[in-house]
């Protein structure tokens, strides 16, 4: 039996990625939500609150944890350059189904993967691990995953997109650390 054709099961994919998002904007569509995740998004836009929080951590801590906080931070900057090559390569257009309420401006019509996403991502790998365990090591993982839920809540990805998104911040924020520690040592 032959595999069936690639447009068939992209139109698979789009159809149950629709279907999923169209339940998360059901069931979390509350305007408290959508305001919350408005201004997550505004946060994350082209991951600049990251940048600027690790920004500041590497001016202001002590000398010894400099080279940390840079390297954390560029790793947030890498993960937010990765997403955005992707999107140009892979193309996907944004959720364009007439009953998914968009609810937020957009810098291009691009989905896959989230740029947002895969920053915060990043930010959370890349920061929690300088941080005191306790609040931090909380707080960063549940500010990914509700980025990764804003996105859908404002109707402009997929959850595919997220997922991709989350694995791609975590791999560049692994990546970037290995590659520093390997110069460093190196």
């Amino acid at each position: 039996m032959a595999a069936p054709p690639p447009n068939t099961l992209r139109l698979a994919l789009r159809r149950e990625d629709t279907r999923a998002l169209l339940v998360v904007q059901r069931s979390l569509g509350r305007d408290t939500v959508v305001a919350s995740a408005r201004a997550l998004s505004h946060f994350g836009e082209h991951a600049a609150g990251w940048l600027l929080i690790g920004a500041v951590a590497t001016i202001r801590c002590k000398a010894p944890q400099r080279r940390e906080w840079a390297t954390a931070t560029g790793s947030v900057f890498l993960a937010h350059a990765a997403a955005v090559i992707v999107k140009r390569i892979v193309r996907r257009p944004r959720p364009q189904d007439l009953r998914v309420r968009v609810l937020v401006k957009t810098p291009s019509r691009l989905s896959f993967p989230s740029a947002h996403v895969t920053s915060t991502t990043a930010a959370a790998v890349s920061y929690g691990r300088l941080l005191r365990p306790g609040a931090a090591s909380v707080i960063l993982p549940a500010v990914a995953v509700s980025m990764g839920i804003s996105r859908m809540v404002l109707g402009v990805h997929f959850p595919t997109d997220v997922a991709a998104a989350a694995a791609l911040g975590l791999t560049v924020a692994k990546w970037h650390r290995v590659q520093r520690r390997e110069t460093v040592i190196g």
